[in-house]
């Protein structure tokens, strides 16, 4: 046998037996965490995984986080937080990392956030990196249809690929109770169906408390999840209510500028038909006295679908008085928009520009008293134009 050759044969050996050293140790990192939450869903996964670590940590249990959303984040057992160092892209084998710091850091509970998009890496993550002891699956909606639809029932489908084995599931979507039910049988995990019964538990009181908007059925399922790790629900609550929330969360506030009063809230990181519909309805209702409507889209042109998507749906939506779009790829969505029956005179065009002169055509904008709400994409310029509000607000909450 040549020298090359018996290089060759120890160079895979080698790297063999580092792959178990690497499995192994992962293994042991893992045991080493007694509750491991893996938190799956088109919307609200990011404002879950930090509700759940909240109410357990305010339960006395040692909590570290993982959230992957508008910015990805490690939240300490003391709520510190650090940004995910990412050397290129995303990849789901940084999760291994995140299981390996909790570790370090002796946590009794991991909750981590799932970002694998594909069906296959969804259950990959859960069956190789998390193995969690209790899954979380918030929704399943229309988005993200190029890789797990082309419908919802395919998107449900996708989602309980992060279903435990041997463990417990918590769902909130009714609509798909028998595909997460097959799910849990089929791994043997307990399914518990978080019901529009459970939300109606969750208080106008309780939401009031938060210092920024959150959703009934976000609160109701991560009581739940807290509740079946051993923390009183008033406990969970009191945490959750001081919980720092995540860039992306739906939050308003109030610029006055030269006698022009805006409230400008951020919908970006709602970016499914449903979910944004849902709160641009909710937001009307809410500023109903106000003089203008302006919507923004933050579009991209890599998510053509995404765009024709909101596109279509907007014209079914409470009419705006201007539709902004910025970002890329932003005639996918008026031409989406305008065959749905907005007129195309409607449409304010900020392709490309910079936060600061989209800043400035929004002012253009406005009149007295209007509400300025971006939906679409929290990336690019939808997340500064955030900062570039909040940095110029009076309140933030009004």
């Amino acid at each position: 046998m040549s020298m090359t050759l018996v290089a060759l044969y120890l160079s895979v050996l080698l790297l063999l037996l580092l792959g178990l050293l690497e499995l192994t140790t992962h293994r042991r990192n893992l045991n080493r965490i007694r509750l491991r939450i893996h938190v799956n869903g088109t919307r609200g996964k990011s404002s879950v995984t930090r509700l759940i670590a909240a109410g357990l940590r305010e339960g006395g249990i040692r909590t570290c986080a993982k959230t992957t959303g508008t910015l990805p984040r490690m939240i300490l057992d003391d709520g510190r937080e650090f940004p995910v160092f990412r050397p290129s892209r995303a990849n789901i084998i940084e999760q291994r990392r995140i299981v390996s710091t909790a570790a370090a850091y002796r946590a009794e509970a991991l909750v981590v956030e799932c970002m694998a998009i594909q069906p296959a890496l969804q259950s990959l993550s859960e069956l190789k990196l998390i193995r969690s002891t209790h899954g979380v699956i918030t929704n399943a909606r229309a988005d993200h249809l190029d890789a797990m639809g082309p419908t919802e029932q395919d998107i449900a489908k996708a989602l309980a690929g992060t279903t435990p084995v041997n463990g417990h599931l918590f769902t909130t979507d009714d609509r798909f109770r028998d595909e997460f039910a097959a799910a849990c049988s089929d791994r043997h995990s307990v399914h518990h169906p978080v019901t529009s019964h459970d939300a109606a538990y969750v208080s106008d009181d309780d939401l009031r408390r938060f210092s920024y908007t959150e959703h009934r059925d976000n609160v109701a399922l991560a009581l739940s999840v807290c509740e079946a790790c051993g923390v009183d629900r008033q406990v969970a609550l009191r945490g959750m209510w001081r919980a720092k929330p995540d860039p992306g969360a739906l939050t308003e506030c109030r610029v006055d500028f030269f006698g022009r009063r805006i409230y400008f809230v951020n919908g970006f990181a709602a970016n499914d038909p449903e979910s944004t519909g849902y709160i641009w309805k909710l937001m009307l209702e809410k500023r109903q006295r106000v003089d203008r409507r302006v919507a923004i889209f933050n579009c991209r042109a890599d998510r053509p679908e995404r765009s024709e998507q909101l596109g279509k749906a907007s014209a079914t939506w409470p009419r705006a008085d201007r539709y902004l779009l910025i970002g890329g790829g932003t005639y996918l969505f008026a031409k989406a928009a305008t065959d749905a029956g907005l007129p195309i005179n409607d449409f304010v065009f900020a392709e490309d520009l910079p936060v600061s002169e989209i800043f400035e055509t929004i002012i253009g904008l406005c009149s007295q008293s209007t509400l300025v709400m971006g939906m679409g994409n929290i990336g690019g310029p939808g997340l500064e134009l955030v900062d570039y509000f909040h940095n110029r607000s009076a309140l933030d909450r009004d």
